[in-house]
């Protein structure tokens, strides 16, 4: 299934991915820092939402007070609840 969702609080306008079960697939940032963002999207390939949430769950950039990977972490839980 697609998901999309608005980050609060960091660069990136949206969050785009596919879950396969709980597995991420087809992870993309829209904005941000595109090569960082491009090379995290293609390490995460295949991963849990737990394996990612245990990772960056929390994390924070500079003097924000959430982090790309931790919106990224309330969008996976986000779209595992609506998947229940």
């Amino acid at each position: 299934m697609k998901y999309s969702y608005v980050p609060q609080g960091v660069c990136p306008k949206e969050i785009n991915f596919e879950l396969d079960g709980d597995k991420i697939k087809n992870l993309s940032f829209v904005g941000g820092c595109k090569g960082n963002l491009k090379a995290l999207s293609l390490m995460l390939e295949g991963k849990s939402i737990r394996e990612i949430s245990g990772l960056f769950k929390g994390q924070t950039c500079g003097k924000k007070e959430s982090s790309c990977m931790d919106q990224l972490v309330v969008a996976l839980e986000k779209a595992q609840e609506e998947s229940k």
